[in-house]
């Protein structure tokens, strides 16, 4: 594994950059990220559909969150990267392709994270806003999706972790992830395929089991922000 590493790590780490694309880890964290990042207010817009009063709205989350969980991520890069290209007349970098595809895919889990959020907050806090006079913009967005974001703080965080592993399935479609990286590897070192596939299955599982722990860090520091209030609240 050490001579793999050795002679493979640069292109592993960031694929052929400067000389060529960047790729490899790098590229996988930053698939990742923008990934969710584009993902984070698209899911916020389902979870305000499905939780409002709009039937409509309501109807056509619902209708999209329900079609997308039913098919799987890989159907969704196949369509993405075949039938995008024919729909807008130019072709589509594969990587963008990824993302969309991801971003597609994690907006109707990560909306119905948002979602569950929103409805697990006091009713009363809501009647409140609509009491002092608040109108439905302010009281979403000053009271509603604040407490609800923070709270589902731990599930972004591990959809983060899902994106990651997902991001893998890239390498069907040559986009120059970590994934992708190893599979040129091992077409080079033909006769070590356990070994460069162990050293790919270790940097997942390090990259995710980080990501878990920090998840499991602030699910107890929300549990404890909580209990504090609880505990004030009865103080009081």
């Amino acid at each position: 594994m050490l001579e793999i590493l050795q002679e493979y790590g640069i292109l592993l780490l960031i694929g052929e950059y400067p000389h060529g694309k960047l790729g490899g880890l790098a590229m996988t964290l930053i698939i990742s990220f923008v990934s969710l990042l584009v993902t984070f207010p698209c899911a916020i817009l389902i979870a305000l559909a499905r939780t409002g009063d709009s039937k409509p709205l309501k109807s056509i989350a619902s209708g999209f969150v329900h079609c997308v969980r039913a098919i799987p991520l890989l159907m969704l890069i196949f369509w993405a990267y075949f039938a995008l290209p024919v729909v807008i007349g130019f072709p589509i970098d594969a990587t963008y392709t990824l993302i969309i595809a991801i971003v597609v895919y994690q907006t109707a889990y990560l909306g119905e994270i948002i979602a569950a959020g929103i409805e697990g907050l006091p009713k009363g806090q809501m009647e409140a806003a609509k009491a002092l006079g608040l109108g439905y913009i302010p009281t979403t967005f000053k009271i509603v999706l604040p407490q609800a974001l923070f709270n589902v703080v731990p599930g972004i965080v591990n959809q983060l972790t899902t994106i990651i592993k997902e991001s893998s399935l890239g390498s069907i479609i040559a986009v120059p992830e970590l994934s992708y990286a190893m599979l040129q590897v091992n077409s080079n070192e033909v006769t070590k395929p356990l070994q460069i596939f162990g050293i790919l299955a270790a940097t997942y599982f390090v990259l995710c089991f980080a990501l878990s722990q920090a998840t499991g860090v602030l699910e107890r520091r929300i549990s404890k922000r909580r209990t504090g209030r609880v505990i004030v609240e009865v103080v009081a």
